[in-house]
């Protein structure tokens, strides 16, 4: 029997509801599989937490989460702690300590889910757009002079190294290798980042010579989401940024149907540490406690979960049951339908408990 220890932080809004029932169907799946056990530590890191003691999480965090095989983590922020207070309090440590430098976000319309785009269903928009997620505009370097005077000055450096780049740019062409069209698109905004994004035009140029079996292009990112509108079938790898990819993969959820059903995986390739799994949609504060919150996204996330794991066979099953589940029309209300986040969750049990899943 193999034993995975899984760090759970819920954390904010509807985090705890998608959290719980991902846990659940993953709990159906390991008893339906056999071969494998889960073993679930649960931590309050949080909003609340902060509230009570100043902090996210206590000084060990991260000493603490090292022990885990792999962190499932639901949404961090409230309405009255700056979003950037609970951003740098609790995530972006995650990432930045355990060296999470892959951020990956795989995006398709599922059965039953209807995409906002004329004309695309299942098949005409399936993309994995990989984030480089260490450094870039979010490597939290810069600072604020003459505060509160009008010559204010603000300063956010955008940092981007030669193995920052390299490395998330060999991510990404592997990554692209192993899809069934096995192309890249890199991009950047080097028309008008002249040092950065120049430095990653040429180590794409580079490494796409390790790569000749991955055919590959460039697009400037603004041109890109009109790319991605008005072509989506011409999309199937795509690398960015940190800010590039973070922006474009909220746009990629929102054209597969809804940010309910987008997930992510911070991933630390070298697997020198635990990598941490996650739905985008944030706390969702406008529903949460309402009961509709679409699980899809912690599915998804916990899907990604399982084949970070190893258990490749697990991780499939689980997209099965989600595409069956979607494909009966049981569905939230983001994605047209009227059924609740627990009986979206009680059909996915039981689909893995009496469905045929391959």
């Amino acid at each position: 029997m193999r034993h995975y220890r899984i760090a759970s932080i819920p954390a904010d809004g509807i985090g705890p509801e998608v959290i719980a029932a991902g846990l659940e169907v993953l709990e159906a799946l390991a008893a339906r599989d056999g071969g494998f056990v889960l073993d679930v530590d649960h931590y309050d890191w949080s909003s609340a937490y902060y509230r009570k003691h100043g902090v996210f999480m206590p000084d060990d965090g991260l000493a603490i989460l090292k022990q885990a095989d792999a962190i499932y983590f639901g949404a961090v922020g409230a309405q009255d702690v700056p979003d950037h207070i609970s951003l740098w309090g609790l995530r972006l440590p995650i990432c930045q300590g355990f060296d999470q430098y892959a951020n990956i976000r795989p995006t398709r319309v599922l059965p039953g889910v209807v995409s906002p785009l004329r004309d695309v269903g299942p098949g005409d928009l399936d993309w994995l757009i990989v984030r480089e997620n260490s450094e870039g505009e979010y490597s939290g370097h810069g600072g604020r002079a003459h505060r509160g005077l009008p010559e204010e000055v603000a300063t956010e450096v955008a940092i981007f190294t030669r193995v920052g780049v390299e490395r998330i740019m060999r991510y990404a062409f592997a990554s692209a290798r192993k899809r069934p069209r096995q192309h890249l698109t890199v991009v950047t905004k080097s028309n008008a980042q002249k040092f950065g994004l120049v430095l990653w035009d040429e180590i794409a140029l580079e490494v796409a010579a390790d790569f000749p079996d991955v055919t590959w292009d460039k697009e400037l990112v603004d041109a890109m989401t009109m790319r991605m509108v008005r072509k989506p079938q011409s999309v199937d790898t795509v690398v960015a940024t940190n800010l590039h990819a973070d922006i474009l993969s909220d746009l990629a959820a929102a054209l597969a149907g809804s940010l309910g059903v987008a997930p992510t995986g911070n991933v630390d390739p070298s697997r020198r540490y635990p990598s941490m799994f996650e739905p985008i949609h944030g706390s969702a504060f406008d529903i949460t406690g309402k009961g509709i919150a679409n699980p899809v996204a912690s599915f998804w996330t916990a899907s990604l979960m399982l084949e970070h794991l190893g258990e490749a066979r697990a991780a499939a099953a689980l997209m099965v049951a989600v595409e069956q589940v979607c494909a009966a029309g049981i569905l939230t209300p983001d994605v047209g339908g009227n059924a609740t986040t627990k009986e979206v969750t009680r059909a996915m049990v039981e689909a893995i408990k009496g469905g045929n899943l391959g």
